[in-house]
């Protein structure tokens, strides 16, 4: 059995799967398997992955069933104790793997760690702005407001994702979001301050090009926690704070955009919490997180 299991989803991106797998395959370390779940691509992935022989475990989705059952289809067919995940449009630089296991050794509490990335968007390097900086240790909070693990850095161990469940596959987007809150209200993410992948954006067949107003699939993420009995009350607290500001936001661009009915239902939402911090709705300022 190998140490970690490298599951990549792909949909459609031939060249770009096969640029990630090679990027794994260049890792000087070399105890893993790779999984490649191809979630019914109509392009030439298939092809381009006879290439690559037994050095991949070859899964082909018959239909596009999207990136979280992608992904838990990986996750259910692997079978070491460390879980990496790649997407298909990112890829690794050398000793990303290497870092990861070695910081597992050093650290055997550990549960999850990421490391940094780097930025490509439209063909060109960019820096991250001042709120996606990544945070290490209790990144609960700060995590609320978007997203600030990528699942193209993390290492897991198995036995995490069979505390706190898989990816929602009743998400469409923001799916990672939703996990790593999960994770993130019951133990430390771990920062290994070393730029190890490269992240690329702005390509049309992203998610967030996809998907318009994606703050209405975090809110979702963000009612299933309230609901889910998990929080302290201190996270409670700042979890109810969030989700009453993007209801707030989201709801009044929908009627801005003339969605009255969307809207109301949205401004409507966090009367089902009743006493929750209502006030910080009114006492921040912020605008939506499409990212």
């Amino acid at each position: 059995m190998a140490t970690v299991s490298v599951i990549i989803p792909t949909f459609n991106r031939a060249k770009k799967a096969a640029r990630a797998i090679s990027s794994v395959l260049y890792q000087g370390f070399t105890d893993y398997e790779i999984i490649v779940v191809d979630d019914g691509s109509t392009d030439e992935t298939k092809n381009a992955m006879r290439q690559f022989g037994e050095k991949i475990r070859y899964i082909d989705h018959p239909s596009n069933c999207g990136v979280s059952a992608a992904r838990n289809t990986g996750i259910r067919k692997s079978g070491s104790p460390f879980i990496a995940f790649l997407d298909s449009d990112d890829y690794w630089l050398p000793g990303k793997l290497e870092a990861q296991t070695a910081f597992f050794r050093t650290h055997p509490e550990a549960m999850i760690c990421q490391t940094e990335e780097l930025w490509i968007r439209n063909g060109r390097y960019a820096n991250p702005k001042r709120k996606h900086l990544k945070p290490s240790g209790d990144v609960f909070e700060p995590s609320l407001r978007l997203c600030l693990i990528s699942p193209s850095a993390v290492m897991l161990r198995r036995g995490l994702l069979e505390e706190v469940g898989l990816f929602d596959e009743g998400l469409p987007a923001c799916e990672d979001y939703d996990l790593w809150l999960r994770i993130a209200c019951r133990h430390p993410v771990h920062l290994i301050r070393e730029s190890l992948i490269v992240k690329e954006g702005g390509h049309p067949d992203q998610l967030s090009s996809l998907y318009k107003g994606m703050d209405r699939f975090r809110i979702q993420a963000l009612v299933k926690l309230v609901e889910g009995g998990m929080l302290s009350d201190k996270q409670l607290r700042a979890t109810l704070g969030e989700l009453f500001l993007k209801c707030h936001i989201y709801g009044k661009g929908c009627i801005k955009r003339g969605k009255k009915d969307e809207g109301d239902f949205y401004l409507r939402l966090p009367e089902r919490f009743e006493g929750g911090p209502r006030s910080e709705v009114r006492s921040r300022r912020s605008t939506p997180n499409n990212e």
